[in-house]
């Protein structure tokens, strides 16, 4: 697939309140799940086949990954959902800009699968830890305590 770079892009915009931020943010989620579907060059290599039953969806079939179209709809669904509870309308446009520039540089090849298996599909949020876990964990046995500098 060529890169085109402009093929995506899209004017800088700011929102004038919540609900239209809130449209444009769906307006990206869709933009994001159509991504996950067939390219119709596939589909005239395969007469037989129809869309829905064709299963290598343009971001799995580009950079071959190794999961489900569901799976890779699912982990979209859960990004956004993790920022839901997002209020501050400077923070939304923030996050607009940056997942309409990610959508663009995924479907433009820009990226390695190790991006898309990293970024996209990695789950962030660390594991509830209980106070002596997170003590543990900033403990070093191998440091070594400064000296003193005087003596008395």
């Amino acid at each position: 697939m060529t890169t085109i770079p402009s093929r995506l892009a899209q004017m800088t915009r700011v929102s004038s309140n919540r609900g239209e931020a809130r449209l444009r943010a769906i307006d990206l989620y869709r933009a994001w799940v159509r991504a996950v579907r067939v390219l119709p060059t596939e589909l005239a290599f395969h007469p037989t086949l129809t869309e829905r039953s064709f299963k290598a969806p343009e971001i799995c079939s580009i950079y071959a990954l190794n999961i489900t179209p569901n799976y890779l709809r699912q982990s979209i669904r859960q990004k956004f959902e993790e920022n839901r509870h997002v209020t501050d309308q400077r923070a939304i446009e923030v996050l607009l800009l940056k997942g309409q520039q990610e959508l663009q540089e995924t479907l433009n090849c820009w990226k390695q699968p190790d991006h898309i298996y990293g970024i996209m599909l990695q789950n962030r949020q660390r594991p509830q830890r209980t106070f002596l876990q997170k003590f543990y964990e900033g403990r070093d046995e191998d440091a070594v305590l400064p000296a003193a500098s005087g003596t008395v």
